[in-house]
């Protein structure tokens, strides 16, 4: 899954960053309101977890402006407001969950995974194309019925492939979405491809030349 976590703490942020690449997530960074709006109004998140003390433009007001566009992508905020009516008002104007300041990592980790799995856009809690099946929120995939055990790279991987099963999914995007830039290159993504070959079948996933990869099941 990737994630946008948009705070102006710098230190929190990039705590944040490296917690949530650990568990899997691919994330996106920015540090105040304006440049958070316009990543999550153009970028593809699975989720967005949101302060709502920002320089440029408050949480309140991105949420707003992302509902007003039709942007539905499920938000977390994040606030060291702990008073009922702080909480009324983040859900009140479209948030979809909120989580006071300081947090446990493990309960953030999964709201966020709970958020993602009842998003305003409908999306399957089993992904499946052939005989494949993926449970993004259950860390689970199987194939004809058959659990697989798949590492956390190799699942997000695969999770990414299944989800756009009716494209074929570049290297490039790959990289990006299920390794976040980590100076990594695209030839980690080949090998990547092959360890999940051998775990759910040559022929689940094709090669289309020049273009990148699709999974059939």
């Amino acid at each position: 899954m990737r994630i946008l976590v948009v705070d102006d703490e710098r230190a929190l942020a990039r705590s944040l960053q490296r917690g949530l690449v650990a568990e899997g997530f691919a994330v996106d960074v920015a540090h105040d309101g304006v440049r958070g709006f316009e990543l999550a109004r153009w970028g593809d998140y699975d989720a967005i977890v949101l302060d709502i003390m920002l320089p440029g433009r408050n949480g309140y007001d991105v949420v707003t402006a992302l509902r007003a566009e039709e942007v539905w992508t499920p938000v977390l905020l994040l606030s060291a407001k702990d008073g009922e009516h702080d909480v009324a008002d983040g859900l009140d104007v479209g948030a979809d969950d909120y989580l006071t300041k300081p947090f446990s990592f493990v309960v953030l980790v999964a709201r966020i995974r709970a958020i993602a799995r009842r998003p305003a856009t409908p999306r399957p809690v089993v992904l499946s194309v052939g005989q494949l099946e993926v449970e993004p929120g259950a860390h689970r995939a199987r194939v004809a019925g058959r659990d697989v055990d798949l590492t956390v790279r190799e699942l997000a991987l695969l999770e990414h492939l299944v989800r756009h099963s009716d494209r074929v999914v570049g290297k490039v995007e790959l990289l990006d979405h299920v390794w976040d830039g980590e100076g990594e290159d695209v030839n980690v993504v080949e090998q990547y491809v092959g360890y999940l070959r051998r775990k759910v079948g040559r022929e689940a996933i094709v090669t289309v030349r020049g273009a990148g990869y699709r999974a059939v099941g």
